[in-house]
């Protein structure tokens, strides 16, 4: 009889072990590590779902995903830019998030029109300029970047970057694809240089008197603030870009749940926690990013970069025109 309890009990514990085990989720993200730990750390704790994270550039687990086909074992694929989200939900995959809460949480601009993925932060593409060649009333929106009167002041980095494929996504929703052309023309016109490097780059050149001014995100400023590079601007302004037809440019990090997820319950879950107060929150005050969800207060290093007005154009555009996009930087010359 014992012996019959013992083995009851073993087995008993074998189940609930094997449970405790079963409950996970396999995260494919494309931000650092130390950008997404925090908030897998207080989602683990708070659910006790263990996620197994694998990061790569987004690039990267794109054509993992491809090679993995049916037996991918990731059910959350989390990166950056609308068209990164907008180039996987393309290939089929996501599925559809069948959640109230994320529909409720995350307005409709932010998020696939079929729910195959959702915006979780926010980050604006603004201008970091020289305050001691740059009259912040030069500054008129992006549109006027290709003015004459910055010839050989503009700084920005590669047509190949998403970020500003985005930009330039957004501008053709906005005034149509002829004139996006020649503005983009004339904004090459404007280069101090050929572009190179990152957005850190652009502004450590401003500071260098390589340019006067630079389009960057806004999260590489706060990064920059916060470290031995904060004396640089004490000689440079931000701005954040609009004129009277378009406001500021935002992108977005975001996530989908795979179409072959092994563990999809538990996939919606960390999305639907990403989405929440708390995830907000910590997307806001350790990454330094805008949160998606209203009423969600910000640090002050994101209240000290100044106040904005954002675009009305819906982010899913941005993915819908970035083939046109990459096409008209070729043709205005934008390396």
């Amino acid at each position: 009889m014992k012996n019959i309890n013992l083995l009851m009990i073993i087995l008993i514990s074998i189940f609930f072990i094997g449970k405790c085990w079963a409950e996970e989720v396999n995260l494919y993200s494309a931000r650092k590590e130390h950008l997404i730990k925090p908030l897998i750390d207080i989602f683990e704790k708070d659910t006790g779902i263990k996620v197994n994270l694998v990061t790569a550039k987004s690039s990267q687990l794109h054509q993992r995903i491809l090679r993995e086909g049916n037996n991918s074992p990731a059910d959350v694929l989390l990166t950056t830019d609308a068209g990164n989200l907008w180039k996987a939900s393309n290939e089929n995959f996501f599925q559809p998030i069948n959640s109230s809460a994320l529909n409720n949480r995350i307005k409709s601009k932010y998020r696939d029109k079929d729910n195959l993925w959702f915006g979780l932060s926010l980050r604006a593409r603004i201008i970091v300029y020289s305050l001691d060649r740059v009259s912040k009333e030069e500054l008129k929106g992006y549109k006027f970047l290709s003015n004459p009167i910055f010839k050989n002041r503009i700084l920005i980095r590669s047509s190949g970057n998403i970020y500003n494929q985005s930009l330039i996504a957004h501008m053709i929703a906005k005034y149509g694809e002829e004139n996006t052309e020649i503005w983009a023309k004339g904004l090459v016109n404007n280069f101090a240089r050929d572009p190179a490097g990152g957005d850190r780059d652009q502004i450590k050149a401003i500071a260098a008197g390589i340019g006067d001014i630079a389009v960057v995100n806004s999260y590489y400023i706060i990064n920059m603030l916060n470290s031995d590079n904060k004396d640089m601007f004490n000689s440079l302004g931000i701005y954040f870009p609009e004129d009277e037809e378009m406001g500021t440019h935002f992108n977005i990090s975001g996530a989908g749940l795979l179409i072959n997820a092994p563990n999809p319950n538990n996939g919606k879950r960390l999305i639907e926690f990403l989405a929440s107060d708390k995830g907000q929150k910590i997307y806001s005050n350790i990454n330094y990013e805008y949160p998606v969800v209203e009423n969600i207060e910000i640090p002050n290093e994101l209240k000290n970069l100044g106040t904005y007005k954002e675009d009305s154009t819906n982010i899913y555009e941005y993915g819908q025109l970035s083939f046109k996009a990459i096409k008209l930087a070729d043709r205005a010359g934008w390396k």
